[in-house]
């Protein structure tokens, strides 16, 4: 077995000019920037196999994306392959709208839906913006957005590459309760996003929750740290109705690690199976101190809790990341395990073959019509509250058209061993469930799951869920369902046990 090396690199990915949000119904202009948003790239090579992880605070990293940094690299004369990037988001929901592509024909994003909603306007109606996005001369637009992420991103990839050096990593667990189910569920079988549950119909949250938070320390040459990768099951979007530019809790960890070990450590933070997950504590409930503007997260006066601070507000995005940081920081000052300087390496690339969720007729002529009675209803001008209430049938429509061309989903996952440690990438909101379920039977000492990388295909639910109904389970919030999520953890499983760790 061969020396690793490793390379580090970070690029700042702050527009210098307002931009449109992205992840809400609502349109939201940043007013300022929080702290910076950035691209950081860590390559690792042994001469023979690599791979480079990129972690994007944004809240998905579209296939158009990806290919276009690829295509960047294609040429390039320093031996990196561009089919063993694997660019992954940190899904903060205060970072740049960015124009997104699916592997499916047809990609459904908000701004398709605001065409279904003009295609379907009552006569003398219009749709309202609640903030001026498309013709506002302040704001960089989506494509000079475009633009500047594939050139900093490559900066970031062709950097960490340069600086690669033989170094050493050791592999650690830590525990931090920052992530928590988001949907509620309630004695009719239904279940809710952000579901109310001071209420005699509430039964449980529909899932549980993963506090642990798999650790790899990167040392150089000389021993020092360099930097540390933290995989967490949970999204990074405390702060995310909120009108600022952020990389939400992970910048607060950034910013209390780079204190204790030094301002030139890098960090790369990557989402786990987290699809129904949130920092927000739907028991203990605790009220944003201003408005949100989102129809789901809207109650009636409710009870004052003795929790922990709004985790949609910046008290509580620091809490979540002071406690992500102080416990990265405490694994290290127990002791770590020896680190190793010839791992065995591999790198697989699998092109899964999906199924689509689909709908059938009747579905879509339910929809239509629930569409068109709504419409109809109305007796005033549309705005983004509508498109919340209306998105589960343009959803509907909008499978139908896509089931029409094809019916399975190319999905590039990325399987890699490093040491002990499994890395295993998808392009999904994975539901906590399948990322407990190859976790709990996976070979690897550890297994850090990557989701929302290398593409963004939505939520993927389990059956559960899909019963349950709701946003993120419905059949528009993401291109596959329960049958696709299984034969995911099956052949992810399947490449880590059969192949990498037989």
């Amino acid at each position: 077995m061969k020396q690793i090396k490793f390379g580090w690199a970070e690029e700042s990915i702050t527009p210098d000019k307002k931009v449109s949000l992205a992840g809400q119904f609502a349109e939201r202009i940043s007013e300022y920037v929080e702290k910076p948003i950035t691209a950081t790239a860590l390559a690792v090579s042994n001469g023979d196999e690599q791979m480079i992880l990129v972690s994007c605070d944004l809240v998905s990293v579209y296939g158009n994306l990806l290919d276009a940094v690829r295509d960047n690299l294609k040429d390039n004369t320093l031996g990196i392959d561009p089919m063993k990037i694997v660019m992954s988001a940190i899904h903060t929901h205060t970072g740049p709208v960015v124009p997104g592509s699916s592997r499916a024909k047809k990609a459904f994003t908000f701004t398709k839906i605001r065409e279904l909603i003009e295609e379907n306007l009552a006569p003398g109606r219009s749709y309202v913006e609640k903030e001026n996005i498309t013709s506002n001369p302040d704001i960089i637009t989506t494509e000079e957005t475009f633009v500047f992420l594939v050139e900093r991103i490559t900066k970031a990839i062709l950097d960490a590459w340069n600086n690669l050096e033989d170094g050493a990593f050791v592999n650690a667990f830590g525990r931090a309760p920052v992530g928590m189910c988001r949907r509620a569920a309630y004695s009719d079988g239904s279940a809710q996003m952000w579901g109310t549950t001071d209420t005699a119909v509430f039964t449980e949250l529909e899932g549980g929750n993963d506090s642990g938070i798999e650790l790899m320390y990167i040392f150089g040459a000389d021993k020092k740290l360099t930097g540390v990768i933290a995989n967490l099951a949970c999204p990074a979007q405390c702060v995310q109705h909120r009108l600022f530019v952020s990389p939400d809790f992970w910048g607060e960890v950034k910013v209390l690690l780079r204190k204790h070990f030094g301002e030139d450590l890098f960090v790369l933070a990557q989402c786990s199976a987290a699809g129904d997950q949130c920092p927000v504590d739907l028991i203990r409930w605790v009220e944003p101190y201003t408005s949100v503007n989102d129809p789901n997260i809207e109650r009636n006066n409710p009870l004052k809790r003795k929790a922990d601070p709004s985790m949609f507000d910046l008290d509580g995005m620091r809490k979540a990341g002071k406690r992500i940081a102080n416990e990265i920081i405490e694994v290290y000052n127990e002791g770590l395990d020896e680190p190793i300087t010839t791992p065995v390496f591999k790198h697989t690339v699998k092109e899964m073959q999906l199924p689509l969720r689909r709908v059938t007729l009747s579905d879509a002529n339910a929809a239509r019509k629930a569409i068109k009675d709504y419409m109809l209803g109305l007796d005033r001008d549309v705005d983004y509250n509508d498109v919340a209430k209306l998105q589960v049938h343009f959803g509907v429509l909008e499978r139908l058209d896509l089931q029409n061309i094809q019916n399975i989903l190319e999905t590039e996952v990325h399987i890699m061993r490093l040491g002990n440690v499994a890395f295993a990438s998808n392009p999904f909101e994975l539901f906590l469930d399948y990322g407990n379920q190859i976790k709990a039977r996976s070979h690897a000492e550890q297994t850090f799951l990557i989701q929302l990388a290398n593409g963004s295909e939505g939520y993927l639910p389990t059956a559960k869920a899909e019963r349950g109904g709701h946003y993120s389970a419905f059949v528009g919030s993401g291109k596959v369902g329960h049958v696709g999520g299984d034969q995911l953890v099956r052949e992810t499983l399947e490449e880590i046990n059969d192949r990498l760790f037989d």
